[in-house]
């Protein structure tokens, strides 16, 4: 099973796919993730993606579809796994495309979309109190599941800071990209009949999994 997991950022779906990943036995591949750790590690791709990620804009469509290419590889090579589960990917409507091409000459398809959808304002309120360990990126909230030590991951004992994509003035604008960029994909996935399935992200976190893997079933 091949999932695509929408939603506007900060609507919790790195914490869902965390889930349904060993609920389903799927690959979660997440291309923030991706391209976060390639910053950390200062690659030439970091560093060539590092300004447009603080900003909040978008990484080019090849150096994205790129990243899939690899990870859906490797995922289907791995015997263990019934398929994978893409989170922050496809953006942009040349994505959705390019993604297409890619799965066709693989054999592949996707087998359905689930949207988190969540009110903006709730949005902006979440990821202005995200903190996250710039060692093993674990990550935190202020209002519901601080640090137990402020500042001090719980885990790995490293520093916990607000991603520079995480301040208000960028959310909101990412929350605009999203908007303008990445919703109307739903409507080509819909001319495609790939089944959409839309949940309350607004929910508590066990309610939301529960609706999730209803609609999945």
């Amino acid at each position: 099973m091949n999932l695509v997991l929408f939603g506007p950022p900060g609507s919790g779906k790195g914490t869902q796919a965390a889930r349904l990943k060993e609920r389903f036995a799927l690959e979660h591949v997440s291309t923030g993730d991706l391209l976060r750790a390639a910053v950390v590690e200062g690659t030439g791709l970091g560093r060539k993606v590092q300004d447009i990620l603080a900003s909040g804009e978008l990484v080019s469509d090849d150096v994205v579809l790129e990243l899939i290419r690899e990870a859906v590889a490797k995922t289907e090579a791995n015997p263990s796994l019934r398929g994978w589960m893409l989170d922050g990917f496809p953006r942009t409507m040349g994505q959705a495309q390019a993604l297409g091409g890619l799965l066709r000459e693989q054999g592949g398809r996707i087998d359905a979309v689930v949207v988190l959808e969540v009110d903006r304002k709730a949005v902006i309120e979440r990821l202005s109190a995200r903190r996250t360990c710039v060692e093993c990126r674990a990550v935190y909230n202020l209002t519901g599941n601080p640090p137990r030590q402020e500042g001090k991951c719980d885990r790995c004992g490293g520093n916990v800071i607000q991603r520079s994509d995480d301040e208000p003035a960028t959310i909101s604008n990412r929350l605009d990209v999203y908007e303008a960029q990445t919703r109307p994909i739903l409507e080509y996935y819909e001319s495609d009949r790939v089944p959409i399935h839309r949940v309350d992200g607004g929910r508590r976190v066990d309610e939301v999994t529960s609706a999730i893997e209803d609609a999945l079933r």
